[in-house]
C-alpha cells in the first residue's frame, strides 16, 4: 500500500486520498505551474496509524458522546482525542518513508499543511479548520505530522462535522509536505472579485513575509484590482504594514519581525508583478474552469503558487 505520492503522481481526481489541497498541488504541478515542490503522506498513513494503535473505537467512542449544543463536552472530547494520536507511536515503515522523502527534498525548512479528505467538497470547506507547520525541520517533522492528523479534531472542526452533518461520514487527513519558499511578498488572490462578483475582475492582496498574517487577518495588505480584458490595473489600496511573520533565523519556526518604516509604506508589488501574477492567476483559473482562491508567494522576484482551491461563495450564474 502505497503511504506518500510525490506531487507529480498527484491529480485533482486523488482528494479522496491526498485531500483537496494535496490534490490541487499534485495537478498544479503536473500542469506545469511553478509550485514548490513536495509529497502528500495519504489517508492511509493516518488510517494505519490509528489501525495499528487501536484507536478507531476509542475516538468513535469519544466523538458518540459528544453533546454538540453543549460547548464544554466538544472541548473535552477534543482534548481526549487529541491525547491519543499525540501520545500514540508512529508505525516505523511510515516514519522512515517520510524521513526518506523528506532528504530527498534537500531542503531544511519545509511547509507541513493538514489535507482533509473531504476539503474539495463545496458544502464542506475545511480550509482554514485543520493546522499548518511553516518552516518545520527535519528535527520537529514527524511531530508536526501527528499535530495534523490530530487537528482533524480540534473543538472547531469537530463542532464543523456536526454543522455539516459529517459527523457519521469517513473523515481522513492526509498531510502535505512542501519545500518552503522563504516569500520577500506573498499573499492571496481571487479569480473572481469576491464582492463586486465581476468575472472579468480579480483580486490580489500581498503583503511582506508570509501569507499566513494575511490569511489569519493580523495585517492589513495591499489590495489590488485587475481587469481581464482589457488587462490593466484598475484600483490600488496600498497599507501601511508594520510588521510580517518571518522565519527564525537558526531554529525553524516562525516569528514577528518589525518592518522598517519607509519599506512598509510602499507598494508591496510593483505594477508589472501585479500583471504577471495576473497573468498566471488567469491561466490557473482556465485550467480548473472554474473561480479559484489562490494563495501565492514570491521569491527572488519569482512567483510560486502554494494553493488553489474554487471560490465557493459566488452566487451561481
Amino acid at each position: 500500500m502505497d503511504f506518500i505520492k510525490k506531487f507529480g503522481q498527484i491529480s485533482k481526481l486523488d482528494a479522496s486520498i491526498a485531500g483537496g489541497k494535496g490534490a490541487s498541488l499534485g495537478e498544479m504541478t503536473q500542469a506545469g505551474f511553478a509550485v514548490p515542490s513536495g509529497f502528500v503522506i495519504l489517508s492511509s498513513a493516518f488510517e494505519k496509524f490509528l489501525e495499528e494503535n487501536d484507536l478507531n473505537i476509542k475516538i468513535d467512542t469519544i466523538l458518540h458522546s459528544i453533546n454538540q449544543k453543549e460547548m464544554h463536552t466538544v472541548e473535552n472530547s477534543s482534548e481526549k482525542i487529541k491525547d491519543l494520536i499525540l501520545k500514540a507511536k508512529m508505525p516505523k515503515d511510515i516514519s522512515e518513508e517520510i524521513k526518506k522523502e523528506f532528504k530527498n527534498l534537500k531542503s531544511k525548512f519545509v511547509a507541513v499543511r493538514s489535507s482533509a479528505t473531504v476539503e474539495d467538497f463545496s458544502s464542506a470547506a475545511w480550509a482554514g479548520q485543520l493546522d499548518t507547520f511553516l518552516n518545520t525541520t527535519e528535527k520537529t517533522l514527524l511531530a508536526n505530522v501527528q499535530r495534523c492528523w490530530a487537528s482533524l479534531f480540534t473543538p472547531r472542526a469537530i463542532f464543523y462535522r456536526f454543522e455539516k452533518g459529517l459527523h457519521n461520514s469517513k473523515i481522513s487527513v492526509a498531510v502535505v509536505v512542501q519545500k518552503m519558499v522563504e516569500s520577500e511578498v506573498s499573499g492571496i488572490a481571487f479569480s473572481v472579485h469576491p464582492v463586486t462578483q465581476d468575472h472579468n475582475q480579480m483580486i490580489i492582496e500581498a503583503g511582506y513575509g508570509l501569507g499566513e498574517a494575511i490569511v489569519s487577518g493580523q495585517i492589513t495588505p495591499d489590495s489590488y484590482v485587475a481587469e481581464k480584458e482589457p488587462r490593466r490595473i484598475i484600483d490600488k489600496n496600498v497599507s501601511a504594514q508594520e510588521r510580517g511573520i518571518y522565519r527564525k533565523p537558526r531554529s525553524g519556526g516562525n516569528e514577528w519581525q518589525n518592518i522598517l518604516q519607509e519599506k512598509g509604506q510602499r507598494q508591496k508589488l510593483t505594477d508589472e508583478q501585479i500583471l504577471e501574477l495576473s497573468e498566471l492567476i488567469i491561466k490557473i483559473e482556465n485550467h480548473y474552469g472554474a473561480p479559484q482562491d489562490i494563495e501565492w508567494a514570491m521569491e527572488d522576484d519569482k512567483f510560486y503558487i502554494t494553493q488553489s482551491r474554487p471560490i465557493t461563495t459566488l452566487e451561481k450564474r
